[in-house]
């Protein structure tokens, strides 16, 4: 038993107690269980019949033996007091058993041995029965089983003129079934030991058996879980004709579609990424010098033709839609950077005091947006890439929000890594349900409904493209009393280093 438990203890310390292993082995076990308990029963019912059956006929057949080889057909008269001592020698001689003969009272009244007298005590009832032949049942006293038996011979002969002196006696005998009570005891055990040594075999085959199935289902899990984590190339070994196997096969064959679709979708992806590339690099050569002339022609149209003229505000749209186009050029090489993964950090000290106001203040926004942080804050940074951020949120809730526009930074609380926390809200109508969870999406504006907007669709996604490559994280949400309010975190560039 000892090297049973060594065998199995390994397995169940690996087994979880929900997993399939441990339901197929107890459903296993439960099964082979209950076999071994319905055959234990059985065979405990049929044994003990046969055992009880075997004892009780031997007395039975002991006291009909008795009774015929001790009472004649024709008794002669006053024999009965010689005729009950035959009768208790008989039949009290063998281990285990008492007897005792009773005089039959007359007018037909019932005869009852003396108390004490027997092992178990003869009722009324029980007297009465064996008045008419022979009788038995089967009682317990003081946690000990006997048989107990009653007989009365009514087959014989009496004198004619005094029958009453010729009456034989009643027998009662009490049998102890105490070897057959302990007989079946130590069957008993027995089958409990081949129970638990079968319950033993079935776990330890039942581990055996289900460690042999699930293990190509452990493969195929494994495989689907390097399938997920993006190693395409992963396959599975197929072994032997069964559904297992038709699996596994099934799997492959999955695993070698999707590989080859995600290889064409990347090429794809890839491709499209290499042409908005290219083409914003081919453009901004051109633009660069359609800029300049647009902003030429412009100031020279507004010189001749004055600032109302047909031809000046021509001019004037042209260099703005020409300058708006620069910027989607501008903005497009970026995420083509992000996409590339080109893009890098310029990590400097930076007192982000002076970087938000650099930031408004060349956009000519330091007197609509309201500053609020310390002036000795300094967060290790790309200043480049913050600025980026910083001007994209400051400028969207100027656009699309309504004022006070709000600018508050600072370290974050509670959080252990520091670095810097900024805060832009706007008291506009806020995000739409339907823009909120796609706000940092590419090309998402919140005026979606116009055939033609300001921005590009660019700037919050770019804004986040640097946030996380700082390490840190962008969100928007709506504010409790109204407005977009986004909220940014940088971690502090040594900190990054250090880990």
């Amino acid at each position: 038993m000892r090297s049973l438990l060594r065998f199995v203890a390994p397995g169940m310390r690996r087994l979880r107690f929900t997993g399939l292993r441990v339901r197929l082995a107890a459903a296993f076990t439960a099964v082979a269980l209950l076999a071994s308990v319905l055959a234990s029963g059985i065979s405990y019912v049929l044994l003990r019949r046969v055992m009880l059956q075997r004892a009780q006929d031997a007395v039975l057949n002991d006291v009909r033996a008795t009774l015929a080889q001790q009472i004649p057909p024709a008794l002669p008269p006053d024999v009965e007091p010689l005729v009950a001592a035959s009768l208790e020698d008989a039949l009290g001689s063998m281990p285990g058993r008492e007897a005792v003969a009773v005089t039959v009272p007359l007018r037909g009244e019932t005869g009852l041995p003396p108390p004490g007298v027997l092992d178990v005590p003869v009722t009324r009832e029980f007297a009465r029965r064996a008045m008419r032949g022979v009788v038995f049942q089967r009682v317990r006293r003081h946690g000990t089983p006997y048989l107990l038996v009653g007989a009365r011979v009514t087959g014989y002969e009496t004198t004619v003129d005094e029958p009453w002196r010729t009456t034989p006696p009643m027998v009662f005998v009490s049998a102890s079934l105490r070897r057959e009570a302990a007989d079946l005891a130590l069957f008993t055990r027995t089958l409990l030991i081949a129970d638990t040594a079968a319950l033993a075999a079935a776990l330890a085959l039942a581990l055996l058996a289900t460690g042999g199935v699930l293990r190509p289902v452990r493969r195929l899990g494994a495989a689907a879980r390097a399938l997920g984590e993006g190693r395409l190339d992963t396959r599975v070994r197929v072994r032997g004709r069964d559904e297992l196997a038709d699996l596994a096969e099934t799997f492959n064959r999955t695993a070698e579609a999707l590989e080859r679709t995600v290889t064409e979708l990347r090429a794809m992806e890839a491709a499209s990424r290499r042409f908005v590339a290219d083409v914003s690099h081919e453009l901004r050569t051109p633009l660069t010098s359609m800029i300049a002339m647009t902003d030429v022609l412009a100031e020279e149209a507004a010189e001749d033709g004055g600032a109302d003229g047909g031809g000046g505000a021509a001019a004037r749209l042209v260099a703005d839609e020409t300058r708006r186009l620069g910027a989607l050029v501008e903005h497009l090489i970026e995420i083509s950077r992000f996409d590339a993964g080109a893009a890098a950090l310029v990590l400097d000290d930076v007192n982000v005091a002076d970087a938000v106001g650099a930031t408004l203040k060349a956009r000519g926004w330091q007197e609509e947006v309201a500053v609020e942080g310390p002036a000795d804050l300094f967060v290790r940074l790309d200043p480049r890439r913050f600025d980026v951020i910083v001007a994209n949120l400051a400028g969207n809730a100027l656009k699309h929000g309504r004022p006070p526009v709000s600018l508050r930074f600072g370290r974050p609380e509670g959080e252990g890594a520091g670095g810097v926390r900024v805060v832009v809200a706007d008291r506009g109508p806020g995000l739409p349900a339907d823009v909120a969870p796609v706000v940092f999406d590419r090309f998402v504006k919140a005026e979606a409904a116009r055939t033609r907007s300001e921005g590009s669709g660019l700037g919050l996604s770019i804004a986040r493209e640097n946030a996380l490559l700082h390490g840190g994280t962008l969100e928007a949400a709506n504010g409790p009393e109204g407005g977009a309010v986004f909220t940014l975190w940088l971690p502090d560039g040594e900190a990054e280093e250090l880990l």
